[in-house]
């Protein structure tokens, strides 16, 4: 079948010879996937019933099939075969009418093409023929022009000498003209090209003379290009050039570097004196910021409180405690004009001595002379001697800030120097003066927090001051904060009141304003560290500024000097704690004592926040300055004790060592001297309750008012004192007094007082009645001196028992008073109780 759909195929086209024939077939056996010799490419099958197969025999096949299938079989391969041979005959005409357009296209393009191929072969036969005779012309011309091309070839080399000794011999005339049109640039251009010819041929001697007068020309040249490069008033371009052109002409390259630089020199010399004149103009006197004897009552009020602030807890004003030195230009404009007029002027100095000298590229004989090295080092030491100058000079400046009101000026001032300073490190780099002049940005930084420190260090000395005169004058007070005087520590105006300090007031008041005024220290050193502050983000700024600076610097440094300011009022009576107020002392201990508990860790919290410190260099710890501050508080709580209890026990010193004890009259009233006593032990009771709290007491039994009578019974002292006096045995009494001592409790006079009201009461009334049992002690008494004593004591009694801690250590201290004065009477009669306690309730 596939070879009669074969021969169809091949009879359908009638290839007109053998070899499109076999074309045609090799495209059919292609389509049909066979080899070259008709068989498939796959496996060839060899067998009879193959259909598809080359061996195929019909007979066979039909045999085959009656013998294997049904009717029903047959049939349907019929059906099969019919439908395969129709798909086949259809194919087959696709194929052949496809293949039939194909060729007679094919034959259509073909014929076009002999067309055009014979129109090209005439064209190209015709152009052939034009070449013939171009090529015949040719040669006849060559054939003409033989005799005369040597001739030709030797007058246009004499043309081209005439014109060289033409060009020559004008040479002077030309650099003439060049140097009466100022057009330097042509005449080294032309001097340039006739040189070595000139010096070639200088032994004859017209050649010598053209030679010498263009050197004469080119001296005069020389001379009114340096004359121009040493006015400098040409722009930077023609500046150039006239170095380019002195260069050209052989001027040594040093030379002209020291001329260049010796005329920018004295012109920013001029910026410098104009800097350093404005130094030296006057300027109006400035309070300076000092520290102050922070116990000296008259302490100066200079600047050193806020200018307007409310009362306690109140922001104060920014601008408020300490104001800027005023002068003829500030710090800004001054910076501004250094910047403007000289740091500009160098760096242009700076970029054309660099195109002039060093970036400029180097040919012919100024390669070898390595220009650029010795123009760079020259630069640099002449950059180097000015920046020094200028740095001095701004250093001179920036030491007249010694107002510490507002830091923005100064801030915008070293912001705007290190920023035109970087300039010159990109200008010039390698060179120390960027970071001579951070240096100068560090050192003003650090100098600012140092004023700062002494600023807070003389507000809270001037605050201490006014607390002082507070207290001294008490009816004069400061918006109710107990403050006297103008100026005073919250900077109010001073308003008369008729009520005594409070003490709450006065330490809300001093905690508050110096609080505050921290605070706004620390917003005016933020300033350094804002973020449009080009050195603030600098890793050598930022980090030692922060830590090392501000926390350290400032707020440690404040903290520790107002714990080692408070110590020094515990001095010794006679030196400067002498004549410090008592009450001064225990607002002095509770302030210390609130700096421990938050005060401290609030305001080191507040820096870390505020500066993002990070600790990574050693710091002084929060613990650390809290137990500064906790010693410091014990230690005036401890002082405060000490001085009230001498008060008091001068006044009973007094009272024992001016009275006649033998001689005195029978006992009617209580001294007024113990009357006082318990006036001052239940002011000072008042006064600490204001600033501490209670405190732990012992139990107090049901009759402590009433303790002396059952201590002080006329029976006890019959029977304990009577036998001391007799002349049998005054040593068995002694013995047995000291034996009862013995048993008592130890009473440690100047132990440390804890920080409650109980406690400091105690240790005041200890001292107070271990004086009077010492003087007593030693004076002798009479009978009715003794009896004053009694009554003396119960008075005490009934009173001082509320204050302490332990009844029983008043108890003890009067028991041993009696005792004392008893065992030193001439004649021990104790008065009855019943008396005594009418005296004293009627006294």
């Amino acid at each position: 079948m596939d070879a009669d759909i074969s021969a169809a195929a091949s009879g359908s086209v009638t290839p007109p010879d053998s070899d499109r024939k076999r074309k045609v077939h090799g495209m059919l056996k292609l389509y049909y996937g066979l080899n070259e010799e008709g068989k498939p490419d796959q496996m060839e099958s060899l067998g009879p019933c193959d259909i598809n197969g080359p061996h195929f025999d019909p007979e066979v096949f039909l045999n085959k099939l009656r013998k294997e299938c049904s009717l029903a079989e047959l049939m349907d391969q019929e059906s099969c075969m019919v439908k395969q041979i129709r798909s086949l005959d259809s194919d087959m005409q696709t194929l052949v009418y496809e293949n039939y357009n194909k060729f007679i296209s094919a034959t259509d393009t073909i014929r076009k093409m002999k067309n055009d191929f014979k129109k090209m072969e005439d064209e190209m036969d015709c152009l052939s023929t034009n070449m013939a005779a171009i090529t015949e012309f040719s040669a006849r011309i060559s054939g003409t022009l033989q005799d005369q091309h040597t001739q030709i070839t030797k007058l246009s080399g004499v043309h081209t000498l005439l014109r060289k000794l033409q060009f020559l011999f004008e040479l002077p005339a030309r650099l003439n003209k060049c140097l009466e049109m100022q057009a330097y640039a042509q005449a080294v251009s032309s001097h340039r090209r006739a040189r070595c010819v000139l010096q070639q041929y200088s032994h004859m001697p017209s050649f010598r003379g053209i030679q010498d007068d263009c050197h004469a020309i080119m001296d005069q040249l020389a001379q009114q290009l340096r004359q121009k490069f040493r006015d400098g008033g040409s722009s930077a371009k023609d500046l150039s050039e006239c170095v380019e052109l002195l260069l050209q002409l052989d001027e040594p390259a040093e030379e002209l570097c020291d001329k260049f630089l010796s005329h920018a020199q004295s012109r920013l010399e001029a910026d410098l004196l104009g800097l350093e004149a404005e130094l030296r103009e006057p300027v109006s006197a400035s309070v300076p910021v000092t520290s102050v004897d922070p116990a000296s009552s008259s302490a100066s009020k200079a600047s050193a409180a806020p200018a307007d602030e409310g009362p306690a807890g109140s922001t104060p004003s920014t601008s408020s405690t300490l104001l800027s030195p005023s002068s003829r230009t500030d710090i800004l404009e001054f910076i501004d004009r250094g910047c403007n007029e000289f740091v500009s002027s160098l760096c242009l100095v700076i970029a054309s001595y660099q195109e002039l000298f060093i970036n400029r590229p180097q040919e012919g004989d100024l390669a070898s002379k390595n220009i650029p090295q010795m123009a760079n080092g020259k630069l640099h030491s002449f950059v180097d001697t000015l920046a020094a100058r200028y740095f001095t000079l701004v250093e001179r400046r920036i030491q007249e800030e010694k107002g510490v009101g507002d830091n923005s000026l100064l801030v915008r001032a070293l912001d705007r120097f290190h920023r035109r300073l970087q300039a010159v490190s990109k200008l010039l780099p390698g060179s120390p003066v960027p970071s001579q002049g951070t240096e100068i940005v560090v050192r003003a930084a650090r100098e600012r927090i140092r004023q700062y420190l002494v600023a807070l260090q003389s507000f809270y000395l001037d605050s201490l001051t006014d607390v002082r005169q507070a207290l001294a004058a008490p009816r004069l007070t400061v918006g109710g904060a107990g403050v006297s005087g103008a100026g005073g520590l919250l900077g109010g105006a001073a308003s008369v009141k008729d009520v005594p300090p409070s003490l709450p007031d006065l330490l809300t008041s001093l905690s508050g304003s110096i609080l505050n005024q921290i605070k706004s220290v620390l917003a005016s050193v933020h300033l350094f560290t804002a973020k449009d502050i080009t050195f603030s983000n600098k890793p050598y700024f930022k980090g030692e500024f922060c830590s090392e600076g501000v926390r350290e610097g400032l707020v440690v440094s404040f903290i520790k000097f107002v714990c080692q300011s408070s110590r020094q009022f515990c001095e010794s009576a006679g030196d400067r704690g002498g004549t410090t107020p008592p009450a001064l002392l225990l607002l002095l201990s509770r302030l210390c004592l609130d700096y421990e508990t938050s005060t401290i860790s609030y305001i080191l919290t507040l820096t870390d926040e505020q500066f993002l410190v990070q600790h990574h260099s050693p710091v002084t710890a929060v613990t650390a300055l809290c137990s500064e501050a906790r010693e410091a508080a014990q230690k005036l709580l401890n002082h405060y004790v000490k001085v009230q209890g001498l008060i008091i026990s001068q006044m009973l010193r007094k009272s024992v060592e001016t009275r006649d004890w033998v001689n005195t009259i029978e006992p009617r009233n209580v001294r007024a001297v113990m009357k006082r006593v318990v006036e001052d032990t239940t002011s000072i009771d008042v006064q600490v309750g204001l600033l501490y709290e209670e405190g732990v007491r012992k139990a107090h039994s049901s009759d402590s008012s009433k303790r002396t009578f059952s201590v002080y019974s006329s029976s006890r002292q019959q029977a304990r004192y009577a036998p001391s006096y007799t002349p049998s045995a005054p040593m068995d009494t002694n013995l047995l007094s000291n034996i009862h001592k013995l048993f008592s409790e130890r009473i440690d006079i100047f132990s440390p007082v804890e920080f409650n009201k109980v406690s400091v009461l105690t240790g005041i009334i200890k001292i107070s009645l271990k004086t009077f049992l010492e003087c007593v002690r030693l004076r002798t008494f009479g009978r009715y001196g003794l009896q004053q004593i009694q009554v003396d004591c119960h008075y005490l009694q009934m009173y001082l028992w509320r204050f302490v801690s332990d009844e029983n250590l008043v108890h003890f201290l009067l028991d041993e008073i009696v005792c004392s004065a008893a065992h030193r009477c001439l004649d021990p009669a104790p008065m009855e109780q019943s008396v005594i306690e009418v005296i004293c309730e009627r006294g």
